[in-house]
């Protein structure tokens, strides 16, 4: 069974770890298709760029997630120690350990110059966009990569956290202030931002990815990709009788409800 949705599901949102992945795998596997024969898609969990002259390149790191890892063992918790003037019972913390799970991506790759870097395409995390040290690596990387004149595709399908992509907000017309946003910026034309609409209520948009100055621009349709992530991962199955966190808007919930009901899931 499809999704209820003709877009992007937000329910998927809830299970993204596994979307991630899942798109930024069959992006590339669109993506290899379509690009010419000395270019090339790969999965990557971190880029060093080029930025030519004198300058050392610099690593991108993944982005870092904060969470409880039970099996972290620090030395005994609740120890009494003796001291000379009494025994001291130390508290039991809570433990958080810094991890960094693999921020993966899609780079394009031109193996006609050693393999540089072209083109790179985000999904965008919760990591990316919540307060913190993952939303400040990330800006870290955008500016990276700017600087560097690597073509950046930013995919946010992720309504949680605040506002992440390298677009000046305060420009983008209202009707484009929607859940989700598609940016890309080009290291041909630094000063243009191409900005594509994502509403909840309509199909994802198919979007042009710069290459190479020399290169035409290739395809990558987006709906397809969530239609996959939702048949092959066997979504059919997700509850939608429960709330969406974060919540909709008004509006947005009661057209949600209507689509539900008359699929016949709630």
């Amino acid at each position: 069974m499809p999704s209820p949705f003709p877009g992007m599901d937000p329910y998927l949102e809830q299970h993204w770890r596994d979307i991630h992945t899942s798109l930024i795998v069959y992006s590339r596997d669109q993506l290899q298709e379509r690009l010419p024969p000395d270019l090339l898609a790969r999965v990557e969990e971190g880029v060093t760029v080029d930025y030519g002259g004198e300058e050392k390149n610099r690593g991108l790191k993944p982005d870092v997630l904060v969470s409880e890892d039970e099996y972290f063992d620090s030395g005994p918790v609740g120890l009494a120690v003796a001291t000379e003037a009494s025994t001291v019972v130390v508290a039991e913390p809570l433990v958080l350990t810094v991890e960094e799970p693999p921020a993966r991506h899609v780079e394009i790759l031109d193996t006609s110059s050693g393999n540089r870097v072209v083109t790179v395409i985000e999904f965008l995390s919760p990591t990316n966009k919540l307060p913190g040290f993952g939303r400040e690596e990330y800006a870290r990387k955008q500016s990276d990569y700017l600087a560097a004149k690597v073509n950046l595709v930013e995919v946010d399908l992720i309504r949680e956290g605040g506002f992440s992509v390298a677009v000046p907000q305060a420009e983008l017309p209202k009707d484009y202030r929607q859940p989700y946003l598609i940016s890309v910026r080009s290291a041909t034309r630094p000063r243009e931002i191409k900005v594509y609409r994502a509403p909840l209520r309509e199909r994802l948009p198919a979007i042009r990815i710069p290459l190479r100055r020399q290169d035409r621009d290739v395809v990558l349709e987006l709906q397809p990709l969530i239609d996959q992530c939702y048949a092959r991962g066997r979504y059919d199955r997700i509850n939608y009788a429960e709330d969406l966190d974060p919540p909709l808007s008004a509006e947005d919930a009661a057209w949600m409800g209507e689509r539900l009901r008359a699929a016949g899931v709630r």
